[in-house]
């Protein structure tokens, strides 16, 4: 409960009491940054420590040519600032009755002398050579991490004295002073120096973090102070809910019976949500992007801005009467009262066609201005009590919008009031009053990464809806041409196989560099040979194998320069997508339906599927009797059994990984069975399809043991088959290119566990893999260069 005094008489807030301390998301941001920062700077330093460790020379022989008087000048002088300029501030703050900020300077202080203390004995007698000699010099006496300069940075981090900026210019002055100081005594080195500075921030961005910094929010009180110097008469004030974006609202009554809406934008709640927004806006291209962080003042003349300029629309919303600055840490908006009711508080059965119509009518109303809302939701679409649509929260939008923002608004509101009242009367009431072509126009946006996080959650629970929305507009305009527009710059998915990849080249190059050369020079030339042609008819087994599964008439050239042309596109994508992707494609270039040609595709993966756990099981059997006096399972068969057995155990009693794993298998194999059955009724393209599927397997298998045998390796075929099946199944699931990391990992490892020297393993799988992955890439490139030209891709 709060107060506020005016001309005549007090007003009381009813409001929560504001609590004394808070924790601030811009401290965290920062604290996280500072860490994301020292790991950069590491690990940037253990890349290029040559270069490091002579610009550090460079820089000690510069200081050394100092005159001695002015070194040692530099050193007294830097020590007194160093020590001066933060006694300074803390007498300054004293004296402004501020001294419970020089305490939690003095803690971060002592966390920080702890902490880099700590770091450096560690450094010392356990930590990696590499960078104990980076940040030593390999200097007996060097302190790895400067606990003076880390414990004066955690301090003055924890001040604030960065807001000051003569204390902030005279801090860093000393800091310098200090820097070259230690350089000339050869007491610390640049790296050394950068990462005490960074530790020392962390301390300090931590400390305001956990001690959390002094409320600087106005109250109650103060907002309706603002409101009276704005010419109102405020009578009572109450705290309403907090909006979408976590700023404070106020309801205030006026003398005259009247009331206001007051928005408070607190500049301490700007940075809220900043991690989601910054994801959004790396993600996203730049015309559907929102600024990830604005000033206050922006904030505040974004809102209105969009206000007057909705108001002159013609639209139906909050009439914008004042906005005023609430000293430095705050602003507010005040709207005229108008009883409203959101639509999300309106039950489905009372949304009838009028009110649909009203609302698309409000909308085109923002869109024939170039006005774009950006979040048409049922928390922001709003119904007075006589029945007319209000439009909230124009703090969202975007004046003089483009056509892909205002497309977008259209996507959304489809989306919202169709999870309301279904996509056939969504649909049917926006083309009443927006057209068909408006609609139309929309229909490439209807993307869930274009909507809004509640609409997006909203979808998880019924999947099928953007499907049954587009249905409904190709009804009402069937001659339309689809556009594609990417709104993503890239998918979560990229970024992991970006991310992997990067891990599958460090462990591959890790490998190469065991490899004795030696070695390689005296592969066997005749196995290889060997291997290469294994390697080239994979490809005419690959085109049989599919030819088989398409009842249609396929050319065998043709067919395997596709074959080719996915081994090129295996660069960019997992094993296990590239090659159904561009087999699907090929398959509609020859003019079957794209239904049937997914069905085709999956029917080859179906029965490759079977292939190669019947292969897997058959070999494992055979390895496992070939020394036994009975025909007996082996343990190797036993254990993948089991092992099988599991993982099938673990997907079927988790109901969130089953509803995935079937949902993935019946996009993949729907309408499989009537494709199958069309191949059934000719023989020949069943031993086509069969003995491809075959081949294909048996030709990768003979090219690992060709691979195996050039370097002076024994195994038997069906070890090597079990090696190969098992490599291929862990690389098909990998989310890097062809599998690249993972395939190379497991077929070593299973050819070491089967008796080969892991030399040897080595050199037979990298082999293998430059036959079968890298080597194919040119010609792979020139057949889709090929089948792009001729339009067959």
């Amino acid at each position: 409960m709060g107060s506020s005094t005016g001309d005549d008489s007090v007003v009381l807030v009813v409001e929560p009491l504001l609590p004394q301390r808070i924790r601030r998301p811009s401290d965290l941001l920062r604290f996280l940054a500072t860490l994301m920062a020292l790991a950069a700077v590491v690990l940037l330093a253990l890349v290029a420590q040559k270069t490091l460790n002579g610009l550090e020379s460079d820089v000690i022989d510069g200081t050394r040519r100092a005159p001695f008087l002015l070194s040692g000048l530099v050193g007294v002088l830097s020590g007194a600032a160093m020590l001066g300029v933060p006694a300074a501030y803390a007498i300054e703050r004293v004296l402004h009755r501020d001294g419970l900020r020089v305490a939690e300077g003095l803690f971060a202080a002592i966390t920080g002398m702890v902490l880099s203390f700590a770091l450096g004995e560690w450094l010392l007698t356990a930590g990696p050579d590499d960078l104990r000699i980076l940040l030593t010099g390999d200097r007996t006496g060097v302190e790895p991490l400067n606990t003076l300069l880390t414990s004066v940075i955690a301090y003055v981090t924890a001040v604030r004295i960065s807001r000051r900026p003569t204390w902030r210019a005279a801090l860093w002055s000393a800091v310098a002073l200090n820097a070259i100081a230690l350089f000339a005594a050869t007491a610390a080195t640049i790296l050394g120096i950068v990462v005490s500075i960074l530790v020392g921030l962390a301390v300090g961005y931590a400390t305001l973090y956990g001690v959390g910094s002094p409320n600087t929010r106005p109250p109650g009180s103060a907002v309706v102070a603002a409101v009276a110097k704005l010419g109102f008469a405020p009578v009572r004030a109450r705290r309403l809910d907090d909006d979408h974006q976590s700023s404070r609202r106020y309801a205030i009554g006026l003398k005259d019976g009247s009331r206001l809406d007051v928005t408070v934008l607190d500049r301490d709640r700007q940075v809220a949500g900043l991690l989601y927004r910054l994801w959004r806006r790396i993600r996203l291209n730049s015309e559907t992007r929102r600024r990830a962080i604005r000033s206050l003042r922006a904030e505040l003349e974004r809102e209105a801005l969009m206000a007057y300029a909705a108001q002159a629309a013609g639209a139906s919303t909050p009439r914008l009467v004042g906005t005023s600055e609430i000293g430095t840490e705050a602003a507010l908006l005040a709207y005229e009262h108008t009883p409203t009711r959101a639509l999300d508080d309106i039950p489905d059965e009372e949304i009838d066609d009028n009110l649909l119509a009203q609302i698309w009518e409000q909308v085109l109303l923002l869109q024939v201005q170039r006005l774009a809302h950006r979040r048409l939701t049922g928390d922001s679409i709003h119904v007075d009590d006589e029945g007319r649509v209000i439009l909230m929260d124009a703090r969202s939008g975007e004046i003089a919008a483009g056509d892909l923002l205002l497309r977008l608004d259209i996507a959304q509101l489809l989306t919202y009031l169709s999870l309301r009242v279904g996509a056939e009367r969504a649909v049917r009431a926006a083309a009443s009053v927006a057209g068909p072509n408006t609609l139309a126009g929309a229909l490439p946006l209807l993307q869930r990464i274009a909507l809004t996080r509640e609409t997006r959650a909203a979808l998880s629970k019924d999947k099928e809806l953007l499907t049954a929305i587009r249905e409904q507009i190709v009804e009402l305009e069937p001659k339309v041409e689809v556009e594609e527009v990417r709104l993503e710059r890239f998918r979560p998915r990229t970024l992991i196989t970006i991310i992997a990849s990067a891990f599958a080249a460090y462990f591959l190059v890790y490998y190469i560099t065991q490899i004795n050369l030696n070695m390689i020079s005296s592969a066997k030339w005749s196995w290889t040979g060997v291997a290469l042609v294994a390697s080239a008819m994979s490809y005419v087994a690959a085109a049989l194998m599919l030819r088989g599964f398409v009842p249609e008439k396929l050319p065998l050239g043709r067919t395997v320069l596709v074959q080719f042309a996915g081994s090129f596109v295996k660069l960019v994508a997992p094993a296990a997508v590239s090659g159904v992707a561009i087999n699907t494609r090929y398959l509609q270039k020859r003019g079957i339906p794209p239904g049937q040609a997914v069905a085709s595709v999956g029917a080859s993966q179906l029965i490759g599927l079977g292939f190669h756990i019947t292969l897997l099981l058959l070999f494992a059997y055979i390895t496992g009797s070939s020394a036994a006096t009975s025909f007996t399972p082996s343990r190797t068969l036993v254990f993948i059994v089991l092992a099988v057995a599991v993982l099938m155990l673990v997907a079927v009693s988790i109901p969130r990984l089953r509803r995935m794993i079937t949902s993935r298998i019946r996009s993949l194999f729907s309408g499989v069975i009537p494709r199958l059955l069309d191949v059934l009724q000719s023989p020949r393209k069943i031993i086509e399809g069969f003995s491809g599927t075959l081949l294909l397997t048996i030709f990768f298998v003979a090219c690992l043991d060709a691979s195996v045998r050039a370097f002076g390796g024994s195994l038997s075929f069906a070890a090597v088959a079990i090696v190969f099946l098992a490599g291929n199944a862990i690389g098909s699931a990998a989310p890097t290119p062809g599998g690249l990391g993972a395939v190379e990992v497991s077929l070593t490892a299973g050819l070491t566990l089967s008796g080969l020297s892991p030399e040897i393993a080595t050199s037979a799988v990298l082999l293998f893999r430059l036959l079968t992955f890298w080597l194919p890439v040119l010609p792979g490139w020139a057949s889709f260069a090929y089948l792009q030209r001729h339009e067959a891709l």
